[in-house]
Parts: structure tokens; C-alpha cells; sequence
């Protein structure tokens, strides 16, 4: 395998810059679970203020920042309403019905990642006495942006969330990605998290730091989920030194997630000049193709002997990040045609 190795996989694969190394030698620790890591401390009040809420806290994962939210919002035998796809219903291991407890209630997403209005209102469950002890108590809808790399619409997402408080349901948005999303909109992350009761971000996708994630919401949601975080194992000690990773991020690593949109269009025009490959949606750092499925074992070689690492299926996603330059996507795009090309 070639020296440099271009990674399309995710945008979870990138390393530390050494910027980020050094303010992660440099940051000032203590003792997280005692509450007095200053790196920490940081790290949440800063994320609180940029998303508009009251508190933050910082957690090892998005799979357990999305769970602690869940459990902070919902009780045992609640309900929450999710897309059928959605992460926190198809890809976190089905946490929430596991250890929490929760009953997810998955309606069919759209293409944009939105959830009609109408299919939320017929999923609701009555409750109260008389019939209402039938069922499970329905206490949150749960939206995700991006979703598969698209920026669900504004106008539905204000929708949603005011059709969502007028029937009592709280918020929350898996926005792992949802810094993409702000800056594909030209928005700031206030405005993305405004209308969530809740918002997780991820640090470890597109701003590129090794783990971490954030949940922001009120003050009394935040130490709901401070417990939980204990339960499910989330406390960590000097993490501050993951926390400066984040901070670094912030300041760093936002705007130039536009440099990520721009290489995945880049990626999208070179891969639709070949015949063998039909490329279905570029959004934001995501390019999703359709590649025969006679080839995908194949070219997936072919791609890792020549410095390439991407998980080549009939239905493909290709993923750019900070470790993906432009003349990296034209490398990649050579090396598939070049794939092709022998195989005529």
C-alpha cells in the first residue's frame, strides 16, 4: 500500500493536526468527575453559549450524548418518536429500549431526513386514564442534521418542533454533524439548535478531533443527563485534555468544513464522468454512488493497493474530511477509472 493513504470511509478516520496535539499537550486538567477540570468547563460553557442554550457536557461519544439525552427527557415506558433510519434508532445498538427503557416509535424518513407532520401526529399515543394506561406515553420527537449528509430544510425543522410543543413533546436533534449544517446554510449554531430542546454535537467527525461529544440543553436537562452519563459509564477524569482537542476545533476547524462541501462536489463531478458509476446525491461532505455489484469487492481491492481505503457496496458513500485534500479526490477519482479501464 502506498505512504499516503486517502481515507474516504467516514469522517470519523481523521488524526490530531499538530496544532490540535499541542493544545491538547498544553491544556490545564483536573478531575472531571469532581467538576473541576477548567478545560472542561471551558469546553461546555463555550458550546452552551454558540448553541444558544443554558448548560453543556461533555461525553466520550455521540452514540452515549444522544442515549443520556434520551434518558434525561423520557422515563421508563415512554415513547419517543424517530425516523425510521435515523442513528438513534437504526445505529446506536437500540440503547435507549436497552438501558433506558425507552419505546422508539420509527416513522419512514423522507429523502431530506424529515418526517412528515401528519405520520407525527397519528404516532402520538393518548394517554391518561381510561384507554390512555394502554399505551406507551409519547415524550419526544427526535430529528437528526445533517441527515446521510443533507441539510433538512429550515421551514420543516421550525415546523416540526412548533407542531411538536403544542402537542407537549419535547425536542431533540442528533446533530452529529450539525456544524455542516450551519455552514452549508451560512447560519450560525445558534440558529441550527434553536428550536431543539436538546442538540448533540459530534467533535470527532468533520472538526476532526480524536473522541468527543457535546449535549447542550437547559440547566435542569444537563444535570439529568450528568447522572446518566455516570450510569452508562461516560465520567472520565483528566478529560481535558480530549476538551483542548475540542476548543482547538472551534476555533480552527468550523469554517473549513466548506473546504469539505466544496472537495465532495469536487468528488461527485469526477466520479459522474464514469460510465460504470451513477452517482445519486452529493450533500454537504457525503457523495452517495451506485457501483455494479460484480465490481465492489474488486475495486475495494484494487482502491487499498493503491493507497485508497473506501467501503465499496452496490449503494456507496464516499466521505470528505480534514485529511482529504483536492488533488487526493482527483487521485481517487484516477484510480477508479483506472480500475475500470482494465477491466475492459
Amino acid at each position: 500500500m502506498a505512504d499516503h493513504i486517502i481515507d474516504l470511509r467516514s469522517d470519523t478516520v481523521t488524526r490530531p493536526t499538530p496544532g490540535m496535539l499541542a493544545a491538547m499537550t498544553a491544556a490545564r486538567v483536573g478531575d472531571d468527575v469532581w467538576g473541576d477540570d477548567p478545560t472542561v468547563i471551558e469546553l461546555q460553557t463555550t458550546v452552551a453559549d454558540l448553541s444558544g442554550k443554558e448548560a453543556a457536557l461533555f461525553l466520550p461519544s455521540g452514540t452515549q450524548s444522544n442515549l443520556a439525552a434520551l434518558m434525561a427527557h423520557c422515563e421508563r415506558g415512554d415513547e419517543y418518536i424517530v425516523g425510521q433510519i435515523a442513528h438513534t434508532y437504526r445505529c446506536e445498538g437500540g440503547g435507549a429500549a436497552v438501558l433506558g427503557s425507552i419505546v422508539p416509535q420509527p416513522i419512514e424518513n423522507e429523502p431530506d431526513g424529515s418526517l412528515p407532520i401528519g405520520k407525527i401526529a397519528a404516532a402520538i399515543k393518548p394517554h391518561g386514564p381510561g384507554l390512555g394506561t394502554h399505551y406507551a406515553r409519547t415524550r419526544l420527537l427526535a430529528l437528526e442534521n445533517t441527515f446521510n449528509g443533507q441539510v433538512v430544510p429550515a421551514s420543516y425543522i421550525r415546523e416540526a418542533a412548533a407542531f411538536a410543543r403544542g402537542k407537549g413533546l419535547a425536542t431533540h436533534l442528533d446533530g452529529a454533524r450539525v456544524f455542516n449544517a450551519a455552514v452549508a446554510q451560512g447560519s450560525s449554531l445558534a440558529q441550527a439548535c434553536e428550536d431543539f430542546d436538546s442538540v448533540s454535537i459530534c467533535f470527532s467527525k468533520g472538526l476532526g478531533t480524536p473522541v468527543g461529544s457535546v449535549l447542550t440543553g437547559s440547566r435542569d436537562l444537563i444535570q439529568r443527563a450528568h447522572r446518566w452519563r455516570k450510569v452508562l459509564g461516560g465520567g472520565m477524569r483528566q478529560s481535558g485534555f480530549l476538551a483542548a482537542a475540542c476548543l482547538y476545533a472551534l476555533e480552527h476547524h468550523v469554517e473549513r468544513l466548506a473546504e469539505d462541501h466544496l472537495n465532495a462536489e469536487r468528488l461527485a463531478q469526477g466520479l459522474a464522468g464514469i460510465e460504470e458509476i451513477e452517482v445519486t446525491t452529493q450533500a454537504t461532505n457525503m457523495v452517495f454512488v451506485r457501483i455494479p455489484a460484480d465490481h465492489c469487492a474488486l475495486l475495494e481491492a484494487y482502491l487499498s493497493e493503491h493507497g485508497v481505503l473506501a467501503d465499496v457496496e452496490p449503494e456507496a458513500r464516499f466521505v470528505t474530511h480534514l485529511d482529504v485534500a483536492p488533488e487526493d479526490v482527483d487521485a481517487f477519482v484516477e484510480v477508479v477509472k483506472r480500475y475500470f479501464a482494465s477491466c475492459g
